[in-house]
């Protein structure tokens, strides 16, 4: 064996050099240096220069449980020495077993199967692939297209991909699947007609969807994909009796209702999964991000056993699998988060505090550059506007130099890591470990409006 290759280069310029860095300009880090992280405690972390951040965004909606939890590190520590990996094709390891055994627990109605993944782009993957099997296997083969909204993004795949509702994130990539279609999403906010009617709006959004199963043809049409709260775009939550309402056109219609939570399970809206908190049950779940806290990577697809029947008969066999699906030491994580969230009372904590949350971002409404502050639990957009009495907003060039040019970059820069984010209009993202209360709140508002403030400045 060769000698160990020495590393010289300090992390920033060996990070532009070899780490290709996901979603992300390579080439605004020719001249100047990769932040990188190196520790976290609680609901903050710090670079290699020892500076302390805000965690404001949960590191990508993923830490629920904050930084530094020792007993997830222990739980992978410990099934590492037991069991580092075996797969979940054709076998079962305890991990595994008894985590899927959980998440039925948690999960509504009859959803009790759980196939794993490693992320939610790949339960998205799933659930599409079952979906479109499912209707095969009960003689309705020429249902294989899927409905979901505008804006919304639900994972990178080349299907998750046909799903999202994001042009510019699918042109370099097209042709994509076929079969997926787009509906309007429930952002109220630019929705002038109903005004102070969001019971009419939400059975109007809805309705889209049965035009839409319609005009594709019913025969045609296998799942409709929503997040409980909308992630991009910025955080839209569901009008009074929207799902409701879609559960009934999906009955109708015999289309599966996938609810895709991969950012609102695990407490982000505080209950386990996202669908409690707006009263529908699902077909199918699709989960990741805060299954560990981001301790260890997984995803999930949670079955009704309806869907789930015809692949338990004869030789009937969903052909699908990841080599990582279910890892022992990801599940052993997993199943030692569930137990800190029901020790701590994390979603609990969430709905005791959500409303402080809202009331303390709402406060931002004074700034003329703040047109709506909206979201769920711990989850919640912070729309920016030219003009509030109007609600204009910016133009793609000005956003560019706003988000880009300036707010996302000082943000950080005064100790708030969260998103700047121009997928549909502009806005900022906020979703802090669940653990955070009124202080943590606090902090946000106050750098939020010190860097908004000087933004509208220079405008």
């Amino acid at each position: 064996m060769g000698n160990p290759i020495a590393v010289s280069k300090d992390h920033s310029t060996a990070a532009y050099d070899h780490l290709w860095m996901h979603f992300t300009r390579m080439s605004s880090y020719e001249n100047a240096p990769v932040p990188t992280i190196v520790r976290g405690e609680g609901t903050y972390i710090f670079d290699d220069r020892g500076k302390r951040y805000l965690d404001g965004l949960a590191g990508l909606f993923v830490v629920q449980a904050g930084h530094g939890r020792a007993e997830l590190a222990e739980a992978a520590h410990k099934q590492a020495q037991e069991l580092a990996f075996f797969p979940v094709w054709s076998y079962a390891h305890p991990k595994a077993v008894e985590l899927a055994e959980r998440l039925a627990h948690h999960a509504p109605g009859d959803l009790n199967k759980v196939f794993f993944t490693t992320g939610g782009g790949e339960a998205v993957e799933t659930a599409w692939k079952l979906a479109k099997q499912y209707h095969r296997l009960t003689g309705n083969p020429g249902k294989y297209k899927v409905i979901s909204r505008s804006v919304a993004y639900h994972g990178t795949p080349q299907g998750a991909l046909s799903i999202t509702g994001l042009p510019a994130l699918k042109a370099p990539f097209e042709p994509l699947v076929p079969g997926a279609h787009k509906v309007p999403n429930t952002n109220i906010y630019r929705a002038p007609f109903f005004g102070d009617e969001p019971e009419a709006y939400g059975r109007w959004a809805a309705d889209q969807i049965e035009q839409q199963i319609l005009f594709e043809g019913a025969d045609t049409v296998a799942a409709v994909f929503l997040e409980p709260v909308q992630n991009a775009g910025g955080c839209f939550p569901p009008p009074p009796g929207y799902f409701q309402r879609v559960r009934e056109i999906c009955d109708r219609y015999d289309v599966l209702l996938v609810s895709d939570e991969v950012i609102c399970a695990f407490g982000r809206l505080g209950t386990m999964f996202g669908c409690e908190k707006f009263g529908y049950v699902p077909d199918i779940i699709t989960c990741a991000k805060g299954m560990t806290s981001g301790y260890s990577p997984i995803g999930a697809a949670i079955i009704s056993d309806r869907i789930a029947e015809p692949f338990f008969k004869g030789n009937n066999t969903f052909l699908h699998g990841y080599t990582f699906g279910g890892h022992p030491v990801s599940a052993a994580v997993a199943l030692a988060n569930l137990d800190l969230f029901e020790r701590e009372g994390l979603n609990r904590h969430v709905l005791e505090h959500e409303a402080a949350f809202h009331a303390t971002l709402a406060k931002l409404h004074d700034l003329p550059i703040v047109g709506d502050v909206r979201g769920n639990g711990f989850f919640y957009g912070i729309e920016l506007v030219k003009d509030k009495a109007t609600k204009e907003s910016f133009t793609p060039e000005e956003c560019e130099r706003l988000l880009y040019g300036y707010v996302s970059k000082e943000l950080f820069d005064n100790g708030l890591y969260c998103r700047a984010d121009d997928r549909g209009d502009p806005v900022i993202q906020l979703s802090p470990p669940l653990i955070s209360g009124q202080a943590v709140f606090d902090e946000i508002e106050q750098i939020l409006r010190a860097v908004l403030t000087e933004a509208w400045s220079k405008i």
